[in-house]
């Protein structure tokens, strides 16, 4: 976990599958020095990787319960990215004490889009089997421009430190759990951000 700052509504970054509390370096070096944040590395990935599982969305859903919990934050927004998107919407719903708000960059959709099927998924649960797959996954998939050498390394590693059962629980099974009834109970303001170049989470399958 990494926090900095202590005062106003504090932010709490959730990574995507392939991510690290690192991810979200750029972000958080751009907000006043005065803002809250917290960062963590989810189960099963980074200096988490070597917790044991399950790895199923529940499970990631409790850790962030778990460290909000622990970081005595006040008021919270929950700013999550991909897979930590869909884990963010579902603490979101079980309606956490203090939870003013939350961000989604690029969701995971809380129903699986028509083109998540068995194919893709097991297609998707083999792009970082190695340092030449999540490169390729990265170039063409994950981005739309070339990213700076130091920050696309820096992603190769993060998509490569994972526990072999995490990277698949995603793909395989997280990314197709339909979690719309759930996701009902949502009570606070909701923001999307979604991008017209993404090709994972375009704006049509998150409307």
């Amino acid at each position: 976990m990494r926090s900095k700052g202590c005062t106003g509504p504090a932010l709490v970054f959730v990574h995507y599958w392939g991510g690290s509390a690192a991810t979200w370096d750029g972000v958080v070096g751009r907000l006043p020095a005065e803002q809250a944040t917290v960062r963590y590395d989810q189960r099963g990935w980074g200096t988490s990787r070597a917790l044991p599982g399950p790895y199923t969305l529940d499970q990631l859903a409790d850790d962030l319960s778990c460290v909000i919990e622990a970081s005595h934050l006040g008021p919270f927004v929950l700013v999550g990215h991909s897979m930590g998107g869909k884990v963010s919407q579902l603490v979101a719903a079980r309606r956490p004490a203090e939870l003013a708000g939350l961000v989604l960059v690029a969701p995971a959709p809380p129903q699986p889009p028509a083109a998540v099927t068995p194919e893709f998924r097991e297609g998707l649960s083999h792009a970082y089997d190695s340092p030449e797959s999540a490169e390729q996954a990265l170039d063409h998939v994950l981005t739309a421009v070339p990213l700076p050498d130091e920050l696309h390394a820096a992603a190769v590693r993060d998509n490569l430190a994972v526990h072999p059962e995490a990277r698949r629980e995603w793909p395989l099974r997280g990314i197709a759990t339909d979690i719309t009834d759930t996701v009902r109970a949502i009570d606070v303001p909701v923001t999307v951000l979604a991008g017209e170049n993404d090709t994972v989470e375009p704006p049509h399958v998150l409307n």
